[in-house]
């Protein structure tokens, strides 16, 4: 644990020291605006593997070194299977499964997720806490957050994006008001293995 510890200090040390969406993006959105979903998210097709490539860095992301994963199932029209998945500091890989319940049937990209056992998280029901903020065309990439931006994960099909990509990422992260300096990189065995703040990509 303080290995996690040290090296995300250290990101976050590090930290104060064209366009990844399509038709269904909306505008840049202020700091001191809730985050806004995407004007409609086909929940089928946004299901399968998604890979962290970048976060704001949560308690429960501490234990993973690399290939920290998502995998989304439909269920029903108004649930998902959650599977969150990575490698361990040790070797060993950590896995989590929850629910996602749709709040918004307009959009459907604003979404409950919740996880049996998990204090304050183990009611399928309640307060949106996963907005789909931004998302390609083809349904490559996507950027998730909370209303609030307490959380951002940069999420691909693919568990590694070239330099050109990383910058566009840049970009609509900062677009949809993030400070780019507290969304860190995460590392995954076939793409980047560095641990740095998205501001110096």
């Amino acid at each position: 644990m303080s290995r996690t510890f040290a090296r995300a200090a250290a990101a976050l040390a590090l930290a104060t020291g064209a366009v990844l969406a399509g038709s269904g993006a909306a505008s840049a959105q202020p700091l001191w605006e809730p985050l806004q979903p995407i004007q409609k998210l086909d929940i089928e097709r946004y299901t399968g593997d998604w890979w962290q490539l970048a976060a704001v860095p949560q308690p429960f992301n501490l234990n993973c070194a690399k290939d920290t994963k998502a995998n989304y199932q439909l269920l029903d029209p108004a649930n998902v299977r959650v599977q969150n998945t990575c490698t361990r500091w040790d070797g060993g890989r950590n896995e989590i499964l929850g629910n996602a319940r749709v709040n918004d049937p307009v959009t459907q990209a604003q979404l409950h997720v919740s996880f049996p056992g998990v204090p304050t998280q183990d009611n399928p029901d309640g307060p949106t806490n996963y907005i789909v903020t931004d998302i390609a065309d083809d349904y490559s990439l996507a950027l998730v957050g909370d209303p609030f931006r307490t959380s951002g994960f940069v999420l691909s099909r693919s568990p590694q994006v070239s330099a050109e990509k990383w910058q566009e990422i840049r970009r609509v992260v900062e677009s949809r008001g993030y400070n780019a300096c507290l969304v860190i990189t995460s590392p995954t065995t076939e793409g980047s293995n560095e641990i740095r703040p998205l501001c110096t990509v």
